[in-house]
């Protein structure tokens, strides 16, 4: 009852900490108010959950990388696939080495294989956060298409070196070459299983709806179990859950390119996905303020380990970490924009250099969050002996502290940098989107025109098939000629829509209000006050978003 009494204040603790954000004067990115609200709850309640590490990282992890990989951009991940996985692999094994050999060297007591994980677990970056925090700015399309290609890839690539590293601590030893040889099968296995798994459960979901019809809440409900069935099946045969996660998402967008799922499940699995990642997202983040205060106290017995017994050189680790971080980033990210550079000259082509704050907020947009704070929460409790794990509550507190102060850093150093910053022109794919429409416009015609023949034959009514059928190819012809237009008839034409929209809008909305009063008069059912407000409401939906 206990356990169902915490989980309950947690998932308020996520609510309350939108609403506290939303009122703050100031751009507070949310994560920061969930942690302080965490740190909240343990000063007045006094309890600590208990976490299991293995258990954590299962309920949390799968179904975030899931999602990461089901939803981003395939077109910008492909595009710029060499930045992203020089970001994502080569910066990854740079930071590991870089930090993990500087984390060891400020504090010698923290045992190499140690300090190696904990660099390995800092080095993945958050773009939730950074989309938290530069919601207020302006940052180009392609750069966050870029950090978010990072993230969803250095997710795996750090979480494995984490993995090598954990298992040097608790073995100690490390051998390079059957480190690469089990770096493949983890990759390569994990990769496999998730797509595969995906790609089974799709085939069988179509089998069964072609048969037996579909049902939305069982098909939400598949979607949700595939990352966890992904990751068990990987973690079962010895490969990486992450990237079979992160590869089972990535499936899961290609599959969905079959159309077969019915727009009512796509609709509501849609809102379900949104839910699941924000409540995921916040509870991780108020867990890691709940456990703060322990984690805390824990970190200041273990640094008189160090040679030091004074709890500041804690926030001065902290800062140093993050310095290096930054610093390897942006020497990475400089010397990644050269090589850029240098290969387009050799290929005759001209790229725009970029302003050098641009460069600087790429780097500062390295935020650490939900991942790393899963990851480190995953260090074994004790070694294989039975001793403690070596400097556990130190490296926990040590990345806690680098999560919070890249979100700190960024919130204040990003808006500064891109503030009044000339950005490069974003390419518009308008071309493309009145093309995909034209042709989405004349495929309806046709069918239009095909069926009202089929139904019209030999029917005494052919004349009101005729009727409809010619009422709505007209309206399909309008749209056409509208996506068609070029020059002062185009700018005339997305007036017009725009003021079409906004009479619908508005239109729509009286709608509602009407069966809403309607319905409080008793004059409607409940039942079909829901189903007419959900109809508004789609329409709401669609002619609130452009285009």
């Amino acid at each position: 009852m206990e356990s169902i009494g915490i989980a309950l204040i947690l998932l308020l603790a996520v609510v309350v900490s939108g609403t506290l954000a939303r009122l703050s004067p100031v751009a507070i990115p949310l994560p920061l108010v969930q942690i302080a609200l965490g740190a909240a709850i343990a000063g007045v309640t006094g309890s600590k959950v208990a976490l299991e590490p293995h258990i954590f990282f299962l309920l949390f992890l799968p179904p975030l990388l899931f999602l990461d990989g089901w939803r981003i951009p395939k077109e910008g991940l492909f595009r710029d696939k060499g930045t992203i996985l020089e970001l994502a692999l080569g910066l990854v094994v740079f930071t590991v080495l870089g930090v993990g050999l500087f984390i060891h060297w400020m504090i010698p007591s923290m045992p190499l294989a140690v300090a190696f994980a904990l660099a390995a677990i800092v080095s993945p970056t958050d773009p939730i956060a950074v989309s938290a925090i530069t919601a207020r700015v302006p940052i180009p399309k392609r750069v966050m298409h870029i950090l978010e290609g990072e993230s969803l890839l250095n997710d795996a690539s750090g979480l494995v070196c984490m993995r090598f590293a954990v298992a040097a601590a608790l073995t100690g030893t490390f051998s390079l070459t059957s480190a690469f040889g089990t770096f493949l099968w983890l990759s390569l296995g994990g990769i496999v299983i998730g797509a595969g798994v995906t790609w089974v459960v799709m085939k069988v979901k179509d089998i069964l709806t072609r048969k037996l019809g579909e049902e939305p809440g069982s098909q939400i409900l598949v979607s949700l179990l595939i990352p966890f069935g992904a990751y068990l099946l990987a973690e079962k045969l010895h490969c990486s859950g992450i990237l079979a996660a992160v590869a089972a998402g990535i499936t899961m967008s290609y599959a969905e390119q079959s159309g077969h799922t019915l727009a009512a499940t796509r609709v509501r699995r849609g809102a379900v996905w949104d839910m699941v990642q924000f409540t995921l997202n916040g509870v991780i983040f108020v867990l890691f303020g709940e456990q703060l205060p322990s984690i805390v106290a824990g970190a200041a017995q273990v640094v008189t380990d160090t040679g030091h017994h004074e709890p500041i050189w804690l926030v001065i680790y902290v800062v140093a970490i993050n310095v290096a971080l930054a610093l390897l980033r942006l020497l990475w990210v400089w010397v990644s924009l050269r090589f850029t550079l240098y290969r387009a000259a050799r290929k005759g082509r001209a790229i725009a250099k970029p302003n050098w704050r641009l460069v600087v907020a790429v780097s500062l947009a390295g935020v650490r969050g939900a991942i790393t704070l899963a990851g480190i929460l995953t260090l074994p409790l004790a070694t294989y002996d039975g001793s403690p794990f070596p400097a556990r509550d130190l490296a926990i507190f040590l990345a806690a502290g680098v999560i919070i102060a890249s979100l700190i850093a960024a919130s204040i150093g990003l808006p500064f940098l891109l503030s009044n910053l000339e950005l490069p022109p974003e390419p518009s794919h308008q071309r493309e989107e009145d093309a995909a429409r034209i042709a989405a416009a004349a495929a309806a015609i046709r069918m239009v025109e095909r069926l009202q023949h089929e139904l019209g034959e030999g029917r005494g009514d052919a004349d009101l098939y005729a009727d409809v059928g010619s009422r709505l190819m007209e309206l399909y012809r309008q749209r056409i000629n509208g996506h068609s237009k070029t020059g002062d008839e185009a700018e005339q034409a997305q007036h017009l829509e725009q003021v079409e929209r906004r009479l619908r809008l508005a239109a729509v909305r009286a709608e509602r209000d009407e069966i809403y009063r309607l319905g409080r008069a008793r004059k409607l059912s409940d039942d079909l006050v829901r189903k007419l407000v959900r109809e508004a409401d789609l329409m709401e939906a669609r002619y609130a978003s452009p285009g």
